[in-house]
């Protein structure tokens, strides 16, 4: 999974980036919030972001801000990295927007952990969008297949949205995902499978 690591010190952003890696995350940096933020305007977007709260141009906080008035980047987990330790501030980092923070120094534990959480977090909402993409798509194909639908009267063949015509079978695959196994009513054998096989028995001399 994709995680930014926004952090102004060098040796701490190595040292941080080393050990996110190590964990199985790939890894892209910033040393300030400006690149942080155009970062966050690539495609596709971090899912993760580890920001540290004291940043030149933009801080942490502000890009939490940001991130969250963004409609593309609203599943983005956010860790804010802070060295305040005053209530007040906790508070004003995630209602700024913020997922959980950390307090500097760094526990490397507790970062893992606090990072597979936020993963298991975007994991879980990437699924349930999956899920709603299905069901989107599902009740279109059931919108599609009701109404009144234009039908040939001789060959009873339905005529789709690009004016084509097609068996009934097709046409209901096509709009639900249906699978059809053709077989052979009883009327269908007696007049006209059973006909058939009188009329194609040879004659006996």
């Amino acid at each position: 999974m994709k995680v930014l690591l926004a952090e102004d010190s060098y040796a701490s952003r190595c040292r941080l980036e080393a050990m996110l890696a190590e964990w199985g995350f790939e890894v892209v940096t910033a040393a300030n919030g400006a690149d942080a933020w155009t970062i966050f305007q690539g495609a596709p977007p971090p899912q993760l972001a580890v920001l540290d709260w004291m940043m030149p141009e933009l801080d942490g906080v502000e890009i939490c801000r940001r991130v969250r008035s963004d409609p593309r980047l609203q599943s983005t987990y956010i860790l804010l990295l802070t060295a305040r330790v005053d209530q007040e501030d906790i508070v004003a980092g995630l209602e700024a927007g913020a997922d959980d923070y950390l307090t500097k120094p760094v526990n490397p534990s507790e970062l893992k952990a606090r990072l597979n959480v936020g993963r298991r977090i975007v994991e879980l909402q990437q699924s349930l969008a999956d899920r709603v993409r299905e069901l989107e798509s599902a009740m279109s194909r059931v919108h599609h297949l009701q109404g009144l639908l234009p039908i040939c009267s001789y060959c009873k063949k339905i005529r789709d949205d690009k004016n084509y015509w097609q068996q009934v079978d097709s046409y209901i695959t096509s709009h639900s995902g249906v699978q059809f196994s053709h077989g052979i009513c009883p009327d269908c054998y007696e007049h006209l499978i059973k006909k058939e096989i009188g009329e194609n028995k040879p004659q006996s001399e």
